[in-house]
């Protein structure tokens, strides 16, 4: 009878309780254990730390960028290779077109051995000109002109004849000429700050000298006139002079007053150590009070 009563009560059952328990039970387990499951692939999938350039980026930073070389030394561009085969510097572009045809070294242009027959047109910030082994006939006034910083001409070794009085006249900062191995025949004017002076090897005569043609010079220390036609030593020279080469010209007498002072005995010309006069028909042995105030004795024929 307590059966029935139990069955016909409104209340669950003790096996359905017990069975609920633990269904529960069971799913509570399995929820944590996929929880569980689930943080465990979490974990092990992390993404991997964000850097904030890539490694290539980073390479490219640590590693110094190499310096572009510049060639150092003029470059000699072949022929058939749609150049014309003549020296070019790294300021080829600046100068045209003087540095497409000679070689441009900061200051320098060196236009030897290239056939040249005159002047070719300068950079104005020229220094120092060569031009030797061609074959200039002729040197203009305007070769030279508003040239202020050229400082050295070298016309070594071609076929000039001729150079226009005033030529190198107007550069301000000219200070060596050299014309060797030419044909010129008359000197032209020279301004007054030359230290050097070459025309040896040339047609020069008495008359191709201008009368006191270096006297205001007073910072000559150089002048070559070997292997000409000169009849006389120019004087009068300046103090500053230190060599004078006068070989194998005509020169035949020297006055006593050609080196020395006569009215001063006390006047010694010290800086002039270099004098050469072999080569010339002269006795120095007749004139010897011409060389009392020289530190030397000039070379030459003594008999």
């Amino acid at each position: 009878m307590a059966e029935a009563i139990l069955c016909h009560r409104p209340l669950v059952c003790i096996d359905d309780v017990a069975a609920n328990r633990s269904s529960r039970m069971n799913y509570e387990a399995s929820k944590h254990n996929s929880n569980q499951e689930f943080l465990e692939i979490e974990i092990g999938t992390l993404p991997p730390p964000e850097y904030e350039g890539s490694l290539e980026t980073q390479n490219e930073v640590e590693q110094p960028k190499e310096e572009e070389e510049l060639p150092l030394k003029p470059q000699l561009v072949p022929q058939g290779s749609g150049g014309s085969g003549v020296l070019m510097g790294p300021d080829t572009q600046k100068d045209m077109p003087i540095c497409l045809l000679c070689t441009c070294l900061g200051g320098s242009v060196y236009c030897d051995d290239l056939n040249l027959d005159s002047v070719p047109p300068l950079p104005k910030d020229t220094t120092h000109f060569y031009a030797r082994y061609n074959r200039i006939k002729k040197i203009n006034k305007s070769d030279f002109a508003s040239m202020n910083k050229l400082k050295r001409i070298d016309l070594t070794h071609n076929e000039i004849t001729s150079i226009e009085d005033r030529a190198f006249m107007g550069l301000p900062e000219l200070e060596e000429v050299v014309i060797r191995e030419n044909h010129i025949s008359q000197l032209p004017s020279f301004p007054e700050t030359m230290t050097l002076i070459d025309a040896s090897h040339n047609n020069i005569g008495s008359k191709g000298i201008h009368r006191e043609a270096f006297k205001d010079m007073t910072g000559l220390l150089y002048l070559y006139l070997t292997d000409n036609h000169i009849d006389y030593i120019p004087v009068p020279l300046p103090d500053s002079l230190r060599s004078l080469h006068l070989q194998r010209n005509n020169i035949q007498m020297m006055h006593e007053d050609t080196f020395c002072n006569l009215q001063d005995f006390s006047y010694i010309r010290r800086a002039l150590e270099d004098i050469r006069l072999d080569g010339n028909p002269i006795n120095l042995s007749r004139t010897p009070q011409a060389y009392i105030c020289l530190p030397r004795i000039p070379i030459g024929d003594l008999i």
